[in-house]
């Protein structure tokens, strides 16, 4: 088979959905074809098995024997991106070929690639490490299952980020689709605040794949309670027509633009935040640089506009793979981002505070989220206890890649 023609199957299959697309390449290096008639066993006694298989064509049935009389079995068929192994168990265990069979073997020595370090990186340095990488490194219970944990360090204010719901719920959707089929809209909803003191069940439903576009719901769940839920849609790169009518405001460049004192990285915190000087399973530094456009300085009382820009990257280095970086776009939006409906109604005396009942994005064109990005962000009404805030994204370049 040609390479190209493996790594497109090898995406489809959903075990290795979870993989970085790195290891998906790796291994797409390193399988043997294997072919099979029906009524051939895939094992035979005194052969070794060989590795992991995955069927690119026809079917088999599986039969398993927990006792030697037979008496208690269990008989499964599996087809087209299923994947088998040996049994290691004291069962026995027969795999036979119902028709024409075809698969792909991963040699048992390559069996590492199955086991990267997260859904993002085959390997890792911690202490290199960036911090928004290590937030969205959701770990997989199973295909369509998978947990998140709110790190020490990380934004929050007593309660789940909500950039974080976002940001990892699009990580475990992203994990259940072919690497080649990158985000491209989001619809969420908050249900229930968050609790950061445990982890995060996040459950795909595969609601559609075709060609060139896949749609997953994921539902977040603490205490077996829905708390977060979005609806995700995926795209494969396509030639298309292309506009922008958007123009991205003059603003002084990001190096020009400092935090002021007693910001951390531009975002006033609150004072039993931790500062996380050294990264470690279970925390992380700050994730994010900010610089705020407006160099004055507001209270809470200050009455001011329903705007607000700032140049932010994540700290760090991020791995290449585009759907990290949409990931942390997201997780970047719901930066300051409620609070600009309440600017033109803050002072003395009023005490007004705010809660994300949806959020919703758009991705028009790959990005770097550890390159500068202008947000520039406007709420341009609020009525009826509701606020309404929206915001765009814009490389260096002038273009706009979120909105």
């Amino acid at each position: 088979m040609h390479s190209e023609a493996v790594i497109e199957f090898l995406g489809d299959v959903p075990v290795l959905q979870r993989l970085p697309s790195s290891s998906v390449r790796d291994i797409a290096q390193h399988v043997v074809v294997k072919h099979y008639n029906p009524g051939e066993r895939i094992f035979q006694e005194g052969k070794p098995d060989g590795g992991i298989y995955f069927i690119l064509e026809g079917e088999v049935e599986v039969s398993r024997s927990f006792y030697a009389d037979n008496l208690d079995s269990e008989v499964f068929r599996w087809g087209k991106f299923d994947h088998f192994t040996q049994s290691e168990s004291d069962r026995q265990e027969n795999i036979i070929a119902l028709t024409k069979l075809t698969c792909l073997m991963l040699p048992n020595k390559y069996s590492p690639l199955m086991h990267p370090y997260s859904v993002w990186s085959a390997d890792v340095n911690l202490m290199t490490r960036a911090s928004a990488e290590h937030i969205l490194s959701v770990d997989p219970l199973d295909v369509n299952t998978f947990r998140g944990i709110t790190l020490k360090g990380a934004p929050k204010s007593g309660k789940v980020y909500g950039g974080q719901f976002m940001g990892q719920a699009l990580a475990a959707a992203s994990k259940t689709v072919h690497f080649h089929k990158i985000l491209h809209s989001f619809h969420a909803h908050f249900l229930l605040p968050g609790d950061v003191n445990i982890p995060i069940i996040y459950q795909v439903d595969r609601l559609s794949d075709v060609p060139n576009i896949a749609t997953r719901r994921v539902n977040a769940l603490q205490k077996e309670r829905l708390v977060f839920f979005l609806i995700a849609s995926f795209h494969r790169e396509e030639e298309g027509f292309d506009h922008q009518e958007s123009t991205m405001p003059s603003v002084p460049d990001p190096e020009t633009l400092l935090p002021e004192h007693g910001l951390e990285e531009g975002v006033q915190l609150p004072r039993h935040h931790p500062r996380i000087g050294v990264p470690t399973s279970t925390s992380v530094p700050w994730p994010t640089e900010i610089r705020p456009v407006d160099p004055q300085k507001y209270t809470r009382y200050t009455t001011r506009p329903p705007s607000i820009s700032y140049w932010l990257r994540a700290k760090g280095r991020l791995p290449d793979d585009q759907a990290l970086h949409r990931c942390v776009g997201a997780y970047f939006s719901d930066l300051l981002f409620i609070q600009i409906s309440l600017n033109p109604h803050r002072k003395e005396g009023v005490f007004p505070s705010s809660i994300s009942l949806d959020h919703s994005m758009w991705f028009h064109r790959d990005f770097r989220a550890d390159e500068w990005l202008l947000y520039v962000i406007d709420s341009p009404t609020a009525y009826n206890a509701r606020g309404f805030s929206r915001g765009q994204m814009f490389n260096r370049k002038g273009e706009v890649t979120t909105s």
